[in-house]
């Protein structure tokens, strides 16, 4: 994706060894954008993309509800093999 790609150029000097660099910096930039301008950003993406970022966003928010019904720990890594969501 482009603008991942741009991001990624943008910042790739401060991101380190762990992901909290990447989650700031993914915050920071989703802060200042309108559902408008999210909305734009998905349009532009391919449909194979659009099915990763859904996969990725209800895995994490399955994670959540686990934690939260205590069946996960929130300190637990769990992570989505990346070609089973392409």
């Amino acid at each position: 994706m482009r603008f991942i790609d741009q991001v990624y150029s943008m910042y790739q000097d401060q991101l380190q060894d762990n992901e909290e660099d990447a989650i700031s910096i993914v915050l920071s930039l989703l802060e200042d954008q309108s559902r408008e301008d999210v909305m734009k950003l998905v349009e532009n993406m391919s449909e194979d993309e659009v099915i990763q970022m859904m996969g990725i966003y209800l895995v994490e928010m399955l994670k959540l509800k686990m934690i939260q019904d205590g069946k996960l720990s929130p300190f637990s890594k769990l992570t989505v093999p990346h070609d089973r969501l392409q």
